[in-house]
């Protein structure tokens, strides 16, 4: 090896030969093949910081059971600890270099784990890196582990983490519907099916939809997170757990769970636990389903603060930035817009987990990075996403209160309300001839002898169009009175 301190690189062996590897790397030969062989995204392992944070959990459970059960040096495995703490302490983060798009199964990112941790601790007790005689990447770091049940138990502690940084900006988002609710609550607006008018609502009805929907969505991400738990770590390469002592997969299922506060368990079948990627499928379509449905109410926002002018104009958004290069005072709902292509990007992800799921084959799924990658990268977008939409619009939001009024008050659509008391015959012509006409529903109802003006008054009260005072006992529907439904239509001098 080559003396560091005088030179700008170094010199390992792997089976394939001699590598030179940068003389302050903290990562060996195996990762200086990776970076070689994978030029494909541009985007680091460390682009995913918990899956570097969950690397070095893993491993540091691991030098605990092999240490327990004799199977390494205690000296050793107290090197490895320190490595590992000081690496999900966010050091050294920056020499987890592979690419995120790699060949071999997540081989190349278990590799730079096992020399960065194995470099690492040889640093800390002042040793030179590459000194691989004194603490050894593979016989001592990757101890009675194989890529194939470190990669995917490591891929679901960083998923979890990743999804507990997701449940607080989304939560926080949710709250922040809920209290734009209840700010909105006496704030009467026309309702809409199919972008036409439909019956009167509040404001607060509908922002507080938006507040239950994603409430929905919390509880399907939360009940994918004990399916995370499940692990294959002892399965080693396949399932068999060659390698590895009998009692390991155990002892280092009670070893993870200490280290991260929950319990993990080991999977009933460790042959199907190594080849099987079901959780990651579960977990993107959870994602897919809340990137959709925040979208959606993305779609909504826009609709709703469409305008100013020419628009719906129910409600104002803040104002972030210049909407135009062209046109003076343009702003543009850019917030809703940056939440949509996320959500965009979310459901092509959700392919490509199904597409990568699809093709594994035997007692392996050699796709698995791109799986991990796609989740992560959702579940990093989407926190982003929620937090974005909450601090920079939904905060901010006002009710367009003059527009909303004077909508509620030509809306043709509080004749609903009357339709079991007069028959829906004498509603339809009524609603008919207030648009022609563009006259008050009430005025038509007392003119054509339907209803007296104080009765039409309580069916059509907001308290009864938004259902805050709910209708009890039996509402007697009457009969289309065809003299009545006469005076409601139209004459042609009305229509002029």
């Amino acid at each position: 090896m080559t003396d560091g301190a005088h030179a700008p690189f170094r010199t390992e062996t792997d089976s394939l030969g001699e590598v030179e590897i940068p003389a302050g790397a903290f990562w060996g030969a195996h990762t200086a093949r990776a970076l070689e062989n994978f030029p494909i995204s541009g985007r680091p392992i460390s682009s995913h910081p918990r899956l570097v944070d969950a690397l070095a959990i893993v491993k540091q459970a691991a030098a605990r059971t092999n240490r327990e059960l004799g199977s390494i040096e205690p000296h050793k495995a107290a090197l490895i600890e320190r490595a590992c703490v000081a690496i999900r302490e966010g050091e050294y983060h920056d020499q987890f270099v592979v690419d995120v798009i790699q060949g071999g199964a997540g081989t190349s990112t278990n590799m730079n784990a096992n020399e960065v941790v194995a470099n690492v601790a040889l640093h800390l007790a002042g040793h030179g890196l590459g000194d691989y005689a004194l603490l050894n990447p593979i016989d001592d770091v990757n101890r009675s582990q194989s890529t194939n049940d470190v990669y995917p138990t490591a891929a679901k502690v960083a998923i979890a983490m990743a999804l507990e940084d997701l449940l607080v900006e989304h939560v926080a988002l949710k709250r922040a519907f809920a209290d734009k609710g209840r700010e909105f609550h006496d704030v009467l607006k026309v309702g809409r099916t199919q972008l036409q008018d439909a019956v009167p609502m509040t404001l607060g009805q509908e922002f507080h939809g938006f507040a239950t929907t994603l409430g929905e969505d919390e509880d399907r991400i939360r009940e994918v997170l004990p399916l995370l738990r499940e692990i294959n770590l002892g399965a080693t390469a396949i399932g068999t757990g060659i390698t590895a002592d009998p009692r390991y997969a155990a002892t280092v299922a009670a070893h993870l769970s200490d280290l991260r506060g929950e319990q993990y368990v080991t999977a009933g079948d460790l042959i199907e636990a190594t080849s099987d990627t079901g959780v990651f499928m579960q977990m993107s379509g959870v994602l897919k389903r809340a990137a959709v449905k925040l979208s959606k109410i993305c779609n909504d926002l826009r609709l709703l603060s469409s305008g100013p002018q020419a628009g719906l104009g129910e409600i104002v958004l803040p104002p972030r930035q210049a909407g135009s290069s062209i046109m003076p005072g343009k702003v543009n709902p850019v917030i809703p817009e940056v939440v949509n292509q996320v959500a965009f990007a979310v459901v092509g992800h959700d392919v490509t987990v199904t597409m990568a799921a699809e093709a594994g084959q035997l007692q392996l799924n050699a796709f698995e990075p791109i799986i991990v990658h796609s989740i992560l990268t959702n579940v990093g977008w989407l926190a982003a996403a929620c937090r974005t939409l909450r601090v920079h619009c939904v905060e901010g939001i006002r009710a367009n209160v003059d527009r909303l009024d004077s909508m509620v008050r030509t809306s043709v659509g509080v004749v609903t309300a009357l339709t079991p008391y007069i028959g829906y015959a004498a509603a339809s012509a009524l609603a008919k001839a207030a648009l022609l006409t563009g006259r008050d529903v009430a005025d038509l109802v007392v003119e054509a002898g339907l209803m007296d003006r104080e009765r039409v008054r309580q069916l059509t009260s907001p308290e009864r169009l938004t259902g805050a005072a709910p209708v009890t006992g039996s509402v007697p529907v009457v009969g289309p009175d065809t003299a009545a439904i006469a005076l409601a239509q139209p004459t042609e001098a009305d229509s002029i």
